[in-house]
């Protein structure tokens, strides 16, 4: 089971994550979408396609913009579609305990 807590607050658990460069890629009915806000934030991986990005807010503490990322639409290889909608978090930003 891998959990993502911010300010002791749980965002998402899963044990069905996929791990792509040392980030846990939680799928989207993991998160607890209450807490993520869409951000105008968007960056570009050449194998992965355009991410889009969530502040995450919390019931206690402050908001804390693009701590999470996900990719709406992948491109076409196997490796990107394995997280296609899946959410991802900073490591500097939450608390991820596996």
């Amino acid at each position: 089971m891998v959990k993502v807590t911010l300010n002791g607050t749980t965002l998402a658990e899963s044990t069905d994550t996929v791990v792509v460069e040392g980030n846990h890629y939680f799928p989207p009915g993991s998160i607890k979408k209450e807490y993520f806000k869409d951000s105008d934030t968007h960056t570009t991986c050449s194998w992965k396609g355009e991410a889009s990005y969530y502040t995450l807010q919390p019931p206690s503490g402050a908001a804390v913009p693009d701590a999470a990322w996900y990719y709406p639409q992948t491109h076409d290889t196997e490796r990107a579609k394995k997280i296609e909608g899946y959410v991802a978090f900073y490591k500097n930003k939450v608390q991820i305990t596996e």
